[in-house]
Parts: C-alpha cells; structure tokens; sequence
C-alpha cells in the first residue's frame, strides 16, 4: 500500500527522469519500449523504438549511430529486478558536436576552394600506399603548375582567377580514374596520384592527355581563357621509395618543362636531380648576397644620336660574387624573381644608386635621368611599390628618376593601373616602357598608359638597315609612341650601319647600346671619363667588340 510519502518520491523521479536533459528509454526483454522520457521521444520514434544492437553488445562503450537527422551517443545497461531484466539506454543528441568535428576534419584535409584533397591528405595517402606496396606495385606522383596563373588572376579579377581553379580541377578530375586521386596543395599547384600504372611510357600519355585537355578554353563569366600547365612526373619505386623524394623529382621534372616550353610533360630524369642541386647552390648564395649586400650597378647611358650628348643612364644590377667576379643578372635574375628575393635586391641597387648619385652627376651631369628595372611582378605587388615609392620619394630625386618596367606590367589591367601609377605620378618619378615590342603588346593598354618614355627593344634594331619589314614596324612604333606623347629609345644599338639608319630614316633621337658603351661600373666610368671630349660624327663600325669609353660622349 502506498503511502503519501511513497507517492511523492515517485511523482518527484518521474518529474526528475522527464526533466533530464539527456534522453532516458527502457526496453523489456522482448525489445519493447515501457518507459521513454521527454527528451528521448523528442529524438522520434527511431530513437525510441530501435535500439542499436551494437550498444547491447558492450554495454560499456558508447554508440554513435545516425537516426533520422540526429546523430545519437547511445550507451545501455541492464537492469534487473527481483523477476525480470531491463535494458536501460541513454541517448546523447551529439549532432552539433558532431557537425563541428567533421568540420574541423574537412578543414585539416579538404581544400576549401575546389573540394580537393588538401596536401596533408595527399601525403597521408601516398605514405598509406607505400606501407601496402607489394614487389610489383607501381604509381606515378605528378606535379602540375598552371602557367601564368598570376597574370590571369590580376588581369581578369581574383574571383575569375578562383573560378579557373575550379574548373581545371573538374577537367582533370573527369579523366581520372576511381582509383586516382588529386590533390591542391596551395596557390595554382596540383599534385596527382595515379595508380597503378603499367609502365613510363603509358603513364606519360596519360598525363599529357590531361595537359592537351588543360588548353583547351575555359569559359568564365563571358570571358573565354586560354590556360596550359605544367606537369612533373615520378614513378614508384623507379624514382623515390618516399613520398617527400617521389615529390621532390617531380617538381624536379616540371621545373624543367618550367624552363623551356611550358605546357608540356617531362619524366623525371637524373640529370634534374643534379640542377636540382646546383639551383639550390645559386639559392643560398644568392641569399647570402643580399645579407652582404654584395650588389652594385652598372650604368649605360642613353645617348642623344645627333649630339652626342648623355640624356639619361640606365641603373643595370651586378652581383659581385664571393670570389670578386662580376655576374650579369641573367645567371640569377630569374631565381631571385621565383624565390620573392627581388623586392629586397630592389631596395637595395635603389639605395646604391642613390649613394652614387655624387658620381653619376660628376661624370655626365647633374641633369640626366636615371633609369632603373622594376619586374613586371614588383609592378602588381602594392605593398611594395607602395614601400618602393615611399623611399624613392624620401630621397628627395624622384623627379630624376624613371622606372623602367616591361609590357607585362602596362597589361595587366588591375592593380597596377589603379593603385601602383598613381603613386609612382605622385612622387613625379617618370615610367618607361621597356623591350616593348617583344612581350604583349597590347595597344588597348598602351593607350590607357599615360607613360613618358618608350624603349623599342633591340630585336627590331639589330641589322636594321638589312630589314625592310622591320623597317615598316618600327616606324609604326615610332609614330605610335610619338602620338602618344612618349619620348622614343632604341635599344641595343650596336652598329655603325644602325645609328646611320636611324639618324636618316626616323625621327628617334635615342639611342642606348654598344655602340656608345657597355655597362660600366662607376670606377670604370670615372677612369676614362674625360669631361673635356667634344662629341664627334659617327665613324663607321661594323659589329664588334672594341666599344666607345665614355670619352667619347658629352656631358648633359
């Protein structure tokens, strides 16, 4: 018989059990449901109803099975009582727990933009399949770089650069196999994992089959874009028995298609291992280089044809090496460009030129303009042509100065125009178009450019007395560059026959190369510099090695 006491023990744990905020059911012997608090039957009737078998089985252990849309923790006990068993199970509601960690999984292995396998997955997966090798498991690792990437990305937008990103991963996902995978791990570069593969030959088609789709348009937001790749490729084991060596070789082999025709395919060769190696020799030297600040200038300066007289010098970076010898940036320019290396060199000739500015006044006059090189990747780079500009306008000569920067920078349509010219105008440093004629050549862009000078690179100049179709470009250059406002530069003038030409068949002025002088050295300038040299004509010289010294030329 129950007593008021006994009734509200039982009133106060069924308000208890409903109360729980985790969900409590109890099953008889036979499966059936008895006792299901709230927060259980709020799970449905799944939850309530199906108990996972699992959970019966180790009771100690808790479940996480999926019911409906919840994701359940479920944990049973037995229950007994004097003459019958219970099973008593707990059910945890751990869908938002569990919504996160899957979250946090596709952030430590998924690549966000493309839904990719991110690099950490790739490199999990190679090492799994390299412990699972047998004797006669063979697969390829290829490296893949889109060409160009960032030139498209700054001339079309970012959100179109994205896109591309996308869509390249798609095309080359629909010609892989299910047992394939690829993998972004940062910026424009793939890595791809074919496996199996039967031998060199036929895995090389393969990838260069997806290099042919890789060219063919893409079609983003009404623009149609021409994009390539290039690829690397290592085979298992016959060129790494390690994920980080199998990788290394084929990033080895796609710098090698890198440095000929991109938008090719190479293998991966043992004579890549040693440039390899002599790439990274250049590398630190180089780095060391800019700890020292073992950088100088050369100077060349731009003559005026008809009197002789030193317009302007052009600022050319040397590296003089830990032995003493002089290197052209042709042995490094490019490497330091790839290694992000330039933007501190840059700084640096720009403070060495300043320091020679002295010099540079003493031997060709205080009024010549000074050219120095910005890459075309500096050019789209704000932060540091803003640092760039800052302290060449601290200098207090910016007007004296005109930077000389290639098509490739006039091309791109974005940042450069917006934000890097205005900054440059404010200063009053002057631009120059640089090698034009060999890069893009874009007179929609030419136009918009309101540059001060227009150097036509020496392709168009060499034997051009010889050349009558050249001759019919380069008066067009000429007047283009004329109407445009801009003052017109030959480039690597180097015969007598060539000045002859230009002084009698265009109106170009200027003239930069050999013939007048190589790049020198200031201490070289400064020992045959003789202020008091008249100019002379021209005497004829064919093409040779025995230059004119600065003597030969006039004071501004």
């Amino acid at each position: 018989m129950s007593t008021p006491a006994s009734r509200h023990r039982q009133s106060l744990l069924e308000a208890a059990l409903q109360a729980l905020p985790v969900g409590v059911v109890v099953h008889d012997e036979q499966g059936l449901c008895i006792l299901a608090n709230t927060a259980a039957r709020a799970l449905g009737p799944r939850a309530v109803n199906d108990l996972p078998a699992s959970a019966l089985e180790n009771p100690a252990v808790a479940v996480v099975t999926a019911i409906g849309e919840h994701v359940i923790e479920a944990q049973a006990s037995t229950v007994v009582t004097e003459s019958d068993f219970y099973t008593l199970t707990t059910l945890t509601d751990v869908t938002h727990h569990h919504a996160i960690q899957r979250d946090l999984i596709a952030r430590a292995f998924i690549d966000a933009l493309t839904g990719l396998p991110n690099r950490t997955m790739f490199e999990q997966s190679i090492e799994d399949l390299i412990a699972t090798a047998g004797p006669d498991d063979r697969f390829a690792v290829a490296f893949i770089d889109l060409d160009n990437f960032k030139h498209i990305n700054d001339y079309y937008s970012h959100a179109a650069g994205d896109a591309l990103l996308r869509k390249v991963s798609d095309r080359i996902r629909g010609a892989l196999r299910p047992s394939d995978m690829l993998a972004r791990i940062g910026g424009d570069e793939f890595v791809l994992l074919l496996h199996p593969v039967v031998d060199r030959d036929a895995t090389l088609a393969a990838v260069q089959d997806i290099s042919k789709r890789l060219k063919q348009p893409f079609f983003i937001d009404d623009h149609e874009i021409f994009a390539s790749a290039s690829m690397g490729l290592s085979l298992f084991p016959d060129h790494g028995t390690t994920y980080e060596v199998l990788r290394r070789q084929a990033d080895n082999a796609m710098y090698r298609v890198k440095g000929g025709v991109k938008g090719g395919v190479s293998v991966f060769e043992e004579t890549m291992s040693h440039a390899a190696t002599a790439r990274m020799a250049v590398e630190q030297r180089l780095r060391l280089a800019i700890r020292d600040r073992c950088f100088c200038c050369a100077f060349q300066p731009k003559v005026d044809m008809r009197t002789h007289a030193v317009t302007g010098v052009e600022v050319l970076l040397r590296w003089r090496d830990e032995l003493g010898v002089i290197q052209a940036p042709g042995d490094f320019i490019g490497l330091a460009i790839e290694l992000g290396l330039i933007n501190e060199i840059t700084l640096q000739v720009l403070s060495e030129t300043v320091r020679t500015m002295p010099d540079i006044d003493d031997v060709f006059g205080p009024h010549v303009t000074v050219s120095l090189n910005i890459a075309a990747k500096q050019a789209c780079d704000v932060p540091f042509m803003s640092a760039f500009c800052d302290a060449l306008g601290a200098t207090g000569m910016a007007k004296r100065f005109v930077l000389e920067l290639t098509e490739e920078a006039f091309f791109t349509k974005g940042r450069f125009q917006r934000e890097v010219l205005p900054r440059i105008r404010a200063i009053g440093a002057r631009v120059s178009i640089d090698d034009f004629g060999v890069g893009y050549s874009s007179l929609a862009a030419l136009a918009e450019i309101t540059a001060d000078e227009l150097k036509i690179d020496r392709s168009f100049i060499t034997d051009i007395d010889k050349r009558p179709r050249s001759q019919i470009v380069l008066k067009a250059i000429e007047s283009l560059g004329m109407a445009l406002g801009m003052s017109v530069v030959a480039e690597g003038v180097e015969t007598f026959e060539e000045v002859a030409y230009l002084l009698g068949a265009t109106q170009i002025r200027c003239a930069q190369g050999y013939y007048y002088a190589k790049p020198l050295l200031i201490e070289q300038i400064r020992q045959g510099d003789a202020r008091t040299a008249v100019p002379r004509a021209p005497v004829a010289h064919s093409r040779t090695s025995d230059f004119r010294s600065p003597s030969s030329l006039r004071r501004a």
